[in-house]
């Protein structure tokens, strides 16, 4: 008895032991990816929202001029995401050089970095429509050419700003977007314009929908979400075929009111990626199709929308 007594006491030292040491780990982990993240989580700029520090990441091309009214591009980050990395996938900064407008990427809230996309809170809102005014303030920007683009998370909160911002914001885009904000309560005071990109082997946001699990939010089903997106427009129920390429094919809801057309892409075999971007791990997105350059084409079609026309 005494032996079984004193093994188990070795025993338990054992575990608490080895217990410990994988906390040891587990801490030491942490601390260097956060000492990681913050490395990679470089921003220029800051600002004060809602009573809360906000950080950003900016880009202005070499040709700007002072004296000539800019258009501005707004590109979010996914959830667990930031902005230099939007900035890396998306190549914005390379179309802003060639376009000469100026290209901000703004950072979310908490670690993971996340953005309030359900429409119960609109600090994320507020904080951008506040980064427009400072940006304004810096800067000679075109107010009625300007335009929010996001994936994932932040393709939601791109159709969010379409909704609540209508009256800045003149055309949205979304890549692998997760609309979580309700289509019934998107009430814009305009039509907004809007393109999307989505993958049918999207292991995230899954092309078919998603039913709501637990607290979980419902994610729709893509081709069903962007014909009732469409309807806001008043845009005609038919759709056009649009060239196909390689794995991407494409349709058009034109006749909108005021002209403000939505596009949807569909990725055959495409994954929770940036299509013609840097391609993240497959193993976490999937694949990521060279066959369009989705911040290209989105460019192309903001570029032929403006407020007020």
């Amino acid at each position: 008895m005494a032996k079984t007594t004193k093994i188990s006491k070795v025993f338990g030292k054992v575990i608490v032991s080895l217990f410990l040491i994988i906390l040891g780990v587990l801490a030491l982990g942490a601390l260097t990816v956060a000492v990681l993240f913050s490395w990679l989580d470089k921003t220029n700029g800051k600002m004060v929202s809602s009573g809360q520090e906000r950080t950003y990441l900016y880009h202005v091309p070499l040709t700007y001029d002072p004296a000539k009214p800019a258009p501005l591009v707004i590109s979010i980050h996914g959830f667990a995401e930031w902005p230099a990395h939007q900035m890396q996938i998306s190549g914005w900064n390379d179309l802003a050089d060639k376009f000469g407008f100026i290209v901000v990427y703004p950072s979310g809230t908490r670690f993971p970095r996340r953005w309030q996309t359900r429409g119960g809170s609109r600090r994320d809102v507020i904080f951008i429509s506040d980064l427009i005014d400072e940006l304004e303030r810096q800067y000679n920007i075109d107010p009625r050419r300007i335009y929010a683009n996001g994936l994932s998370n932040g393709g939601g909160m791109s159709y969010l700003l379409g909704c609540t911002l209508s009256d800045r914001i003149s055309a949205v885009g979304g890549v692998s977007g997760a609309y979580a904000y309700p289509l019934e309560d998107c009430k814009p005071t305009r039509p907004v314009p809007m393109i999307a990109f989505h993958g049918t082997s999207d292991p995230i946001v899954p092309y078919q929908g998603e039913p709501a699990r637990d607290s979980e939010v419902p994610l729709p089903n893509i081709p069903d979400w962007m014909a009732a997106r469409a309807e806001i427009n008043s845009c005609a129920a038919s759709p056009t075929q649009l060239p196909a390429h390689g794995e991407v094919s494409g349709i058009k809801y034109s006749g909108c009111a005021h002209g403000a057309d939505v596009i949807f892409y569909t990725i055959q075999g495409g994954g929770h990626a940036w299509p013609g971007g840097e391609p993240m791990p497959a193993w976490i997105v999937g694949y990521t199709t060279q066959d369009i350059n989705a911040t290209q084409v989105m460019w192309e079609f903001f570029s032929q929308f403006s407020i007020g026309d």
